[in-house]
Order: structure tokens, then sequence, then C-alpha cells
């Protein structure tokens, strides 16, 4: 029995502090109605990164699971692209 489809996110990450925990940061692109003016929303994710393989700069796809902790509710899916370290 499925509870719905489980939404996936891809970002890159912006953090790598906390062991098994990353911050990602996604941008969404949107035209606002009244001005005509393309805004960017930036968003950011505590994700759970069980091996501890991401680093900064990465390109990241996340899936939803279930709470892991106080702010993590995402996990690590794999790495899309290796980024450079700064």
């Amino acid at each position: 029995m499925s509870r719905g489809r489980m939404r996936e996110i891809t970002g890159f990450v912006t953090k790598n502090s906390s062991d098994k925990t990353v911050m990602i940061q996604t941008e969404t692109k949107s035209k606002n109605k009244k001005y005509n003016k393309i805004v960017v929303l930036k968003k950011q994710f505590s994700v759970h990164d069980e091996k501890n393989e991401a680093k900064v700069g990465d390109q990241i796809r996340i899936i939803e699971t279930k709470p892991i902790s106080k702010n993590k509710r995402w996990k690590l899916v794999e790495i899309v692209s290796k980024g450079e370290n700064i």
C-alpha cells in the first residue's frame, strides 16, 4: 500500500558541516504577473547523507522520506555531477 508519490528534487550542495547531513539549495524561476519580471526563488533543504559522499558544489538528487530529525525530511539518492570544492 503506497501513500502517494514521493517528490524528487535536484539541487547543489552549499554546506557540509555536520555528520551525515548536507544542506542543498534549489532555484525555481517564475514570472511575476504584474511586472512581467523573472524572479528566482531559492530554497534550502537539510538532506540525510548516510555515507558522507556529497561535497560542496556537487549536484545531487534527493527524495522525500519520513522525518529523520527535527529538520531533515529528505534523503540523498544519487550524486548527479561532481562540483569543484570552493
